[in-house]
Formats: structure tokens, sequence, C-alpha cells
């Protein structure tokens, strides 16, 4: 069996990638941060490819995911409003005569 692949952030590749870029040596950086150069090659070209989409006005997957965030907590607190009141209603029915 194989190694699992580490998890690595976004901040890490792009310091890497940056590095790479500046020092002109791929394989010199990879060894350093302990990345394959194969890795580092690709998210290099990844970088070059899609490095623009940084200054484009559409919302990035972290702000489309926040949105679905919102909007599923937003359907559980009307699911809890609605529990809330359920609950009230039966404690008013159930409340003893006398009022204790």
């Amino acid at each position: 069996m194989g190694k699992k692949p580490k998890k690595r952030s976004a901040e890490f590749k792009f310091r890497v990638v940056l590095e790479s870029i500046q020092k002109g040596n791929v394989a010199e950086v990879a060894r350093r941060y302990g990345v394959n150069p194969n890795q580092l090659s690709l998210w290099r070209k990844q970088f070059f490819e899609t490095g623009s989409k940084i200054f484009e006005e559409s919302p990035g997957k972290a702000v489309e995911k926040y949105r679905k965030k919102i909007e599923q907590l937003e359907v559980l607190i009307g699911k809890k409003e609605v529990e809330i009141s359920v609950l009230k209603n039966f404690l008013d029915f159930y409340v003893p005569p006398d009022g204790e």
C-alpha cells in the first residue's frame, strides 16, 4: 500500500510555488519543503493557468460554500422556531388548572 497523500493548505502551496518561481529551481524548493518535484510542477501549472481568476469579480468557491452553509443554517433556524412554537402550545395546553 502506498502512502496517503498529505493535505496541503492553499497558503502553503502558494508560498512554495511563489518561491519556486523566484528561485527558478523547482527541485531545490521541493526538497526544501518536502514536496515531490512533480507535485510542485503541477501546482505551478495550476497557478499559471488559474492565477488570473484571483482578480475576477465572480465569487469564489469559498464564498459560494459559505452562502450554502448560511442557507442551511437559516432553514435549520426556521425548523427550530416551529418546534419551539409547537412546544409552547403544548405547554400552554397542559398547564395544571391550579397554576402550578
